[in-house]
C-alpha cells in the first residue's frame, strides 16, 4: 500500500519529530517555549518550530545555533508564518 502525502504538508513537517506553533507569542517568550520544547527531545530529535515576526525569526534560530543545536531550514510561508526545523544537539 503506497501512502499519499496531504499537499498540506509541507516538506519539514514531515521529518520533524515534534512541531511547536509560537506563532502567537513575543520575545523573548518564543525562544523560552523553544527552549523548553527542545529539553524534551532526545538528542538528534528534530523540532519544527512555527514563528511569525521579524525578531522571532532572527532570534530563535541564532539563539539556538549558540547553544550548539543546528538549524536544518528556515523557509518563510506565504501566510506569513517562518518554519523553522531544528535538531537537538547530540550529548
Amino acid at each position: 500500500m503506497i501512502r499519499q502525502v496531504p499537499p498540506a504538508l509541507n516538506p519539514e513537517e514531515m521529518v520533524a519529530d515534534r512541531r511547536l506553533d509560537i506563532t502567537g507569542e513575543t520575545c523573548p517568550m518564543t525562544f523560552v517555549r523553544t527552549r523548553l520544547e527542545l529539553d524534551r527531545l532526545q538528542p538528534g530529535q528534530t523540532l519544527l518550530v512555527l514563528l511569525r515576526g521579524a525578531e522571532p525569526r532572527e532570534n530563535v534560530p541564532r539563539t539556538a545555533v549558540e547553544q550548539g543545536h543546528g538549524v536544518l531550514s528556515l523557509r518563510d510561508g506565504e501566510d506569513g508564518i517562518t518554519r523553522l526545523l531544528i535538531r537537538k544537539k547530540r550529548g
